[in-house]
């Protein structure tokens, strides 16, 4: 089936942001008292955003999550963004195709805030195909895993959940676009990493963005 629309997400599907977002959250709650690797940082909160967190972050430093902690993670985070972010690979010829099996009905669906997704996509030079259509969990009732950001991008370009394709890397984003209604396709450059990506409900599995382009040619 040819797709109406292309819903993608945005952090470790069009640009390689996580490891520098945690990062720069894990040196913060490192300060703060909270000790971890990387790793741990990325598999705990990759998906989800730092402001739903606050119980768990609150908890695990003993002390307050502010506003002003969390102004400091945002312009540490942007500023290592401006200086190290690269594009996924593979995604700009991606992104080329799903515009043009749409007839340019595509948009970008994150759990980020505005700013962050806006800044990304200016810098890795694909916001031109997106201008106009991004969307962020930051500003809907509820954010992934919950379908809101995915149905409201699918709203605004008139096509039914059901005829949209979401790519997606995580299993938090995954859910919510299946609950969305749409077919599911994730990427996933670690194999390993598969078993969870399908057991959320994704209907295909690829390892380099750059494949995108043939799957398309082929429904």
């Amino acid at each position: 089936m040819k797709f109406k629309a292309i819903l993608f997400d945005c952090d470790g599907v069009l640009v390689d942001s996580e490891a520098l977002t945690c990062g720069v959250l894990r040196d913060l709650l490192d300060e703060a008292g909270w000790s971890m690797t990387l790793a741990e940082c990325m598999g705990y909160f990759i998906g989800k955003t730092v402001r739903e967190e606050r119980l768990t972050i609150e908890s695990r430093t003993g002390q307050p999550l502010t506003e002003a902690w969390l102004q400091t993670f945002y312009q540490r985070r942007n500023q290592a963004l401006r200086e190290q972010l690269q594009i996924i690979p593979g995604a700009q010829a991606a992104v080329q195709a799903a515009f043009s099996h749409t007839g340019g009905q595509i948009a970008c669906a994150s759990g980020a805030d505005r700013f962050k997704v806006e800044m990304m996509l200016n810098q890795v030079g694909l916001m031109s195909y997106f201008a106009g259509r991004v969307f962020s969990g930051h500003e809907m009732p509820r954010s992934k895993p919950a379908p809101d950001v995915y149905l409201a991008a699918a709203a605004q370009l008139t096509v039914p959940g059901e005829q949209c394709l979401v790519i997606e890397d995580t299993t938090v984003g995954i859910t919510a676009g299946v609950a969305a209604g749409a077919c599911v396709w994730a990427y996933c450059p670690q194999p390993t990493g598969a078993a969870p990506l399908l057991q959320a409900g994704a209907s295909r599995v690829f390892d380099h963005m750059g494949q995108l382009p043939g799957l398309l040619a082929a429904v």
